[in-house]
Order: C-alpha cells, then sequence, then structure tokens
C-alpha cells in the first residue's frame, strides 16, 4: 500500500468531476487501500481519488482522531457516493484540505445528511450522519464533482487563495527548472 502524491492548488484535475464506476473489484478496493495510507501519512481525516489524480468516484474517511462520538469504528470506504438527503438546518466547521495546505475557513453546510454508496465489496449502503462525518462527506464527495471547499467562502477569500497557490506554483516550477538547468550544467562542466 504505497502513499501516493496529493495533488494540490491550482492542478486543473481538482476541477474535473468524476463519472460513476461501473463496479467494485480488487482494482478499486487496492485504491482504497493506498488512499487510507495517504490520508494518514498526510495526516488527514478524509480524501478522495481525485487528490491523488486517479478520476475514479471513490472516498475514504476516518474522523475517529477528530470526534470519537461521532466516528465510526472502522473508516469508511466509499464508492460511488451521492448525497440522498440533506437537512434543511445548516451547522459551520472550520475546514481544511490536503489539497489546498494550511488554510482553513468555516464553511456552512447542511447539518445532517444521507449518503449512498457501493462499499468494499460493491454491496448497496446508506449512511446517515451528523458533525463533522455529515461535513467531512460532503467536503469528499464536492471533491468528486469538482468543487473546492473554497467554493463555499466569499469571492474574495477564494481569488486570494486561489492567487497564493497560484503564484507558489509558478515558483515552485521556476525553482525546478534552475534545478534541473544548474544540475545539467555541473554535469557537462564535470565531463
Amino acid at each position: 500500500m504505497p502513499v501516493r502524491t496529493i495533488i494540490t492548488l491550482p492542478d486543473p484535475r481538482l476541477r474535473l468531476r468524476v463519472p460513476p464506476l461501473a463496479s467494485v473489484d480488487d482494482c478499486i478496493r487496492a485504491l482504497m487501500d493506498d488512499m487510507l495510507e495517504t490520508m494518514y501519512a498526510a495526516p488527514g481525516i478524509g480524501l478522495a481519488a481525485v487528490q491523488i489524480a486517479v478520476q475514479k468516484r471513490v472516498i475514504v474517511l476516518d474522523v475517529a482522531k477528530r470526534e470519537s462520538e461521532a466516528a465510526t469504528a472502522d473508516p469508511l470506504c466509499l464508492a460511488n457516493p451521492e448525497v440522498l438527503w440533506a437537512s434543511e438546518e445548516l451547522s459551520t466547521y472550520e475546514e481544511g484540505c490536503l489539497s489546498i495546505p494550511e488554510f482553513y475557513e468555516e464553511v456552512e453546510r447542511p447539518a445532517r445528511v444521507r449518503v449512498g454508496y457501493l462499499d468494499r465489496e460493491g454491496r448497496a449502503r446508506e449512511v446517515e450522519a451528523d458533525g463533522i462525518l455529515a461535513t467531512c462527506l460532503q467536503h469528499e464527495i464536492d471533491h468528486l464533482n469538482g468543487v473546492l471547499f473554497i467554493d463555499h467562502i466569499s469571492r474574495l477569500k477564494r481569488e486570494r487563495i486561489t492567487k497564493k497557490f497560484s503564484k507558489s506554483a509558478r515558483h515552485g516550477a521556476a525553482d525546478r527548472k534552475r534545478s534541473v538547468e544548474h544540475e545539467q550544467a555541473s554535469v557537462r562542466t564535470d565531463a
């Protein structure tokens, strides 16, 4: 179970809507295992396959570390998750995202949800959730639809954080290019 690389804003793959899976097979179960390993290593409480550049409709969650009374005994692995029902009552939680590191903002979402999904064996299931589990389910399902949590905050804040990450990505690419050029130059002088 290798730890996968988590892609970050402004990677355009985070904005893709992922089609449903035809079924859950050994490849999907292996993906779920890799995702759990990656999520725990990050560390995080939820991860969508799109965050590791895999266009599969799969999410994993484990909120046990965060809120024991609302947590499940085991991590949740969901294929083709979809919100079947959401309460009119709203709740606000401070959200963060492994694909938008070190940025947190309060987001208002339905307080309770019922989610339909396929489990690791491909069986149709439902989970009803509130609290941090409801928030996490909605956050990860949003990823599968190309929606980031910053899409739920003010336009001004969203533009500011997007600009910051775009600038950081440009500087990172420039630094990598300079490093490669430096290595190539030193190889030529060593020859």
